[in-house]
């Protein structure tokens, strides 16, 4: 997170402060950080900030209007609660850290933002990590790997009631099975000449666009970056050599790729596996929590009789692409890094999961990479992701 932002997180709690009194907080923050007023809402190019009063120590007041908040969605977005009976407290209260859209929100629909949050819809507690001070560099970097309709599909299904779209996938003995059989065969395929193929195949098709895949990492939404580096390695000759005239002429007028709904980015039939490959970039100069799949999805896919599931991950370093390694999702290292994201998940899906940032690194860093199964440890993967 940038400097700026920890400077700006560190004043507010510290004694140099003021303290029990919104107008002067507001005053000192705005004067210190050069903060732009755009309403009730404080913002500068690197945050932007709520403040808000209780008397007491309880906070259920009206925060924010989810339109204002859309605005700044894309940058570190904090809430300060001045209270008249304690210190300064800050709360990160991006889209991912609210649990649903308390008032004035009957209409909300993806199509209509609608309605404001309340001080008790922020989680306080996300990932186990708890939502203040000390911990919004690692709480952010959970953020960014979500877009705005990610975190907008959620909070409609949650404050609307209405009934999410798609349908809870239906495992009995006999599926979970079949699924446990993908860990086997993706031992199998690792171990076979056709899993050097898929690998010195995307890595072929890496150096093709090195460059601009260096350019594109630079781009600051986590989304659209990685949306148009998978279009990178995954188009053909000509599509990509379109994308890189127009990533080395201007980069704020680049095509729009939507993700795709099926499970990986590129799919490859061989004689012994169907593999589908999910393309993650991971830039390891910065903090960042990859999403990873959806749940359901990547079940349903592997109690496919041939499926093989990987991620191929390209680490990029500020002076070019550090390395690249074709992970098995049943690699040990990566189970351990695989979070389940609880707040997505309901009666009709299983949610998401997304992976530890840190451990990517330490893979990608890895020179002498390879693929190591444990089959009781990803058999109870598979258990947990199931139920």
């Amino acid at each position: 997170m940038n400097q700026v932002v920890k400077e700006f997180v560190d004043f507010v709690v510290s004694d140099v402060c003021p303290q029990h009194d919104k107008a002067k907080v507001k005053s000192a923050v705005q004067e210190k950080f050069s903060l732009v007023a755009d309403r009730s809402v404080f913002y500068c190019d690197y945050f932007a900030v709520r403040i808000s009063y209780t008397k007491t120590k309880s906070f259920s007041n009206t925060v924010l209007s989810l339109s204002s908040l859309q605005k700044y969605d894309s940058i570190p977005f904090f809430v300060v609660l001045v209270s008249a009976v304690d210190g300064n407290k800050v709360f990160l209260a991006n889209t991912t850290f609210l649990s649903k859209i308390s008032h004035s929100s009957q209409q909300l629909a993806m199509t209509n933002i609608k309605g404001s949050f309340n001080g008790s819809d922020i989680i306080r507690v996300y990932q186990g990590i708890e939502n203040n001070a000390h911990n919004f560099q690692k709480l952010y970097a959970y953020h960014q790997a979500f877009s705005w309709n990610d975190n907008l599909k959620r909070l409609v299904e949650s404050t609307s009631g209405i009934v999410p779209t798609g349908k809870r996938l239906d495992i009995n003995a006999e599926m979970r099975k079949k699924i446990y059989q993908s860990i086997e065969r993706a031992k199998s395929f690792i171990a076979s000449t056709h899993f050097s193929e898929l690998e010195f195949d995307l890595n072929t098709r890496v150096k093709k666009c090195a460059n601009s895949i260096l350019v594109a990492s630079h781009i600051e939404n986590v989304n659209i970056r990685g949306r148009l580096i998978e279009a990178l390695i995954t188009s053909g000759d000509a599509e990509r050599k379109m994308l890189m005239q127009v990533l080395a002429k201007e980069e704020s007028n680049l095509p729009i790729y939507d993700t795709k709904n099926g499970l990986g980015d590129y799919r490859v039939t061989f004689d012994n596996g169907d593999t589908y490959t999910d393309i993650k970039t991971k830039i390891v100069y910065l903090g960042s929590n990859p999403k990873a799949y959806n749940i359901d999805k990547f079940l349903e896919t592997m109690a496919e009789e041939k499926s093989v599931f990987f991620l191929y991950f390209i680490g990029i370093a500020e002076t070019g692409i550090l390395n690249t390694i074709l992970c098995s999702v049943y690699h040990k290292d990566l189970i351990a890094a695989t979070i389940k994201q609880f707040q997505w998940a309901g009666r009709n899906s299983r949610g998401v999961t997304q992976f530890k940032g840190e451990t990517l690194d330490k893979l990608l860093k890895n020179e002498n990479f390879k693929n190591e199964i444990d089959i009781m440890q990803a058999r109870k993967f598979i258990d947990t992701l199931i139920d």
